[in-house]
């Protein structure tokens, strides 16, 4: 199924004014009127919520498709995929073919300072299960990061649980923690579940490169994993701050077996993930109503 994975990471690295709060969150109420999205620009998490709604309008205006040209579509399950809306003569089977495949499956998800959006685009019963998840490498504050694995053991197989072991150092754990949890969250998300799922009925054996559900392997799927490295300046100051963060994406692929590729070259990540900042979408926020 040949169907290219695109994803954009937005790095929020700073905050919005009120002013700009306040027009973005127009934009939101009146292109996505069913956001749960709260007008509240003293909460930072409602502003990083926002933009993960209006990331799917920032890539149609990308893609020069005019507002009136495309609607947001969902299945039963909550999973969004996007119909462009092509005027042709109906008895055209060329034409047919290609608004079948014109859909764009996607999912949005956040954490902390980088917002993603994985996208596909084919048929749409192709295209839906895909999903993003992305988890920052770093323990919350006053925790080690064994100490915050060992809390999340319980989202966690005790095979995954030994690949997490003390023993391993902190680094370690930290980064393969983050990558299982990515995974988990991409799969997740995919198959349209709630964040409720019981994530330990999900297995991902990294060194043998299998992955399976409830003990059956989950033949068909392609786990895309790669690092994303932010850093920005701190004012008055020669100091950086830097932030990793573990990404994956999970996409059907109807395969017969599963697919995982560790993406490590930048080159390579650069021809299918774009990195985009918060004031590139502000600076179009009033035109993605057109």
């Amino acid at each position: 199924m040949d169907c290219p994975i695109l994803v954009w990471m937005l790095f929020t690295n700073r905050e919005m004014t009120p002013e700009e709060y306040a027009k973005c969150h127009a934009v939101l109420r009146e292109c996505v009127p069913h956001a749960p999205v709260r007008n509240a620009p003293s909460e930072p998490e409602t502003m990083r919520l926002m933009v993960a709604f209006l990331l799917p309008l920032l890539m149609m205006r990308h893609r020069r498709v005019p507002r009136s040209r495309w609607r947001d579509q969902m299945t039963p399950v909550g999973k969004h995929w996007i119909e462009q809306i092509q005027h042709g003569p109906d008895n055209d089977p060329v034409a047919a073919a290609q608004r079948a495949r014109s859909m764009i499956g996607y999912h949005t998800t956040y954490d902390h300072n980088l917002v993603g959006m994985a996208m596909t685009q084919g048929r749409r019963e192709d295209v839906v299960n895909i999903g993003i998840g992305i988890k920052e490498i770093s323990a919350p504050p006053g925790l080690s990061g064994q100490n915050f694995a060992i809390s999340l053991y319980h989202k966690l197989t005790p095979l995954e649980q030994s690949f997490i072991a003390p023993e391993q150092g902190e680094e370690v754990v930290m980064r393969r923690l983050c990558v299982l949890l990515a995974l988990k969250e991409a799969y997740i998300k995919a198959i349209g579940q709630p964040m409720g799922f019981d994530w330990s009925r999900l297995e991902f054996n990294i060194p043998e490169k299998k992955a399976t559900g409830d003990g059956r392997p989950l033949a068909g799927w392609e786990f895309r994993v790669w690092t994303s490295e932010l850093g920005w300046p701190i004012p008055n100051s020669d100091g950086h701050v830097k932030q990793a963060y573990q990404c994956a994406v999970a996409f059907f692929r109807r395969t017969r077996d599963t697919r995982f590729i560790w993406q490590n070259d930048a080159k390579e990540l650069e021809s299918w993930v774009q990195f985009i900042t918060l004031d590139q979408l502000l600076n179009v926020a009033d035109k993605l109503v057109e």
